[in-house]
């Protein structure tokens, strides 16, 4: 849609249309044939060529790597996983491409009408953010999608030891992984565990959150956390049903939506900062670290933030006193500073620091 509306008049191969997938996968240098004939009627001025959905077919990907290099052409290629492109070993046009994710609404897109609870049980999809009642098409996205879409695409065999992991991997969302675990849990072995949440980051369902571990003055743990890219899909596996603040569920989904705003804005901002968490053997942690340990964020998604939330920013201080800044997003109304320095800052003060780069402008 998006790249319907900025080139409408672009030359536009869709993958999803049968007939077409079938022509290109026969024969791919269809596309070549087609695009030089279009481009010498006329005069060298064939535009912008989108081709969607352009891992079903990596062989294509040579065609358009010659068309760049010998006709001057522009593409726009757009896709939901990169893995079978990879396992197919196409051409990665490596040098010729740049490479932009698109992720679900973000709070700088909504603007004023931004309403939290709504993306905590909604999700991020901006169709099932619209809706007053997603939960049928969340539903049908995880079956359609999740499920048989993966299984066409071949990437697993074992399709209900997939849908259990699944299961198991929203109940553990934002939380360390532990592969021996969800293994048990679903009766798979656990390099089987490993593919299968690799699975999920080359289908841009998810990704991982390393831990921070440079220069530990104290025994850190080492494991990554994962988070699904869109806590409506977290909800629907996990069947949590309405959540509502205040509850327990409601912070892991909070945490969700934190990590979601700052990998989007790392992204479209393209300052490419660094993101990991801190954690101490011990239990004590800090949810995100952004940069070099130049700023810490913990999201609580509580509406009276005490002493005990401030704990893991409290103890990082200790390692790291160069630590530039300190934040808690909070369900707070205003913004307020401890004595120690640590800022508590209501969720839509965090959105506009975040999305106006003030909250990272020096990292």
């Amino acid at each position: 849609m998006l790249l319907k509306t900025d080139y409408p008049n672009a030359v536009w191969y869709d993958l999803l249309k049968t007939d077409l997938y079938i022509r290109l996968l026969e024969k791919p240098s269809i596309l070549r044939e087609e695009l030089l004939f279009a481009s010498a009627q006329s005069k060298g001025k064939a535009g912008f060529v989108v081709i969607d959905e352009i891992q079903k077919i990596p062989a294509l990907l040579d065609e358009v790597h010659w068309l760049i290099e010998n006709a001057a052409l522009v593409f726009g290629l757009c896709g939901s996983s990169a893995r079978k492109v990879r396992r197919g070993h196409a051409n990665l046009l490596g040098g010729r491409a740049v490479r932009y994710e698109l992720f679900g609404f973000v709070s700088g897109e909504i603007g004023p009408e931004f309403d939290l609870v709504r993306m905590i049980n909604h999700g991020y999809l901006p169709r099932h953010y619209l809706s007053p009642s997603p939960q049928r098409l969340i539903r049908s996205y995880v079956n359609d999608y999740l499920k048989e879409e993966i299984a066409a695409e071949a990437l697993v065999r074992n399709l209900p030891a997939f849908s259990s992991f699944l299961s198991a991997a929203a109940l553990s969302d934002t939380e360390l992984v532990n592969y021996a675990t969800i293994a048990r849990e679903c009766g798979i072995s656990a390099p089987a565990v490993k593919e299968y949440f690799q699975i999920l980051i080359d289908t841009m369902l998810g990704r991982f959150l390393e831990a921070w571990r440079k220069r530990p003055k104290r025994r850190v743990i080492g494991a990554p956390k994962f988070y699904f890219s869109d806590v409506g899909v977290v909800n629907c596996l996990a069947k949590r049903g309405e959540i509502a603040p205040g509850a327990e569920l409601f912070g892991k989904a909070f945490e969700n939506w934190v990590f979601h705003e700052l990998c989007a804005h790392r992204s479209y901002s393209e300052m490419d900062y660094s993101l990991s968490y801190w954690r101490l053997a011990s239990g004590i942690e800090v949810d995100f670290i952004v940069g070099d340990m130049e700023l810490a964020i913990e999201a609580k998604s509580s509406s009276r933030i005490t002493s005990d939330h401030l704990r893991g920013l409290r103890e990082i201080i200790k390692d790291h006193p160069r630590l530039k800044r300190r934040v808690i997003v909070s369900l707070e109304e205003r913004p307020r500073r401890t004595e120690d320095g640590i800022e508590i800052l209501p969720h839509s003060v965090f959105t506009k620091q975040l999305w106006s780069d003030e909250l990272v402008e020096k990292i």
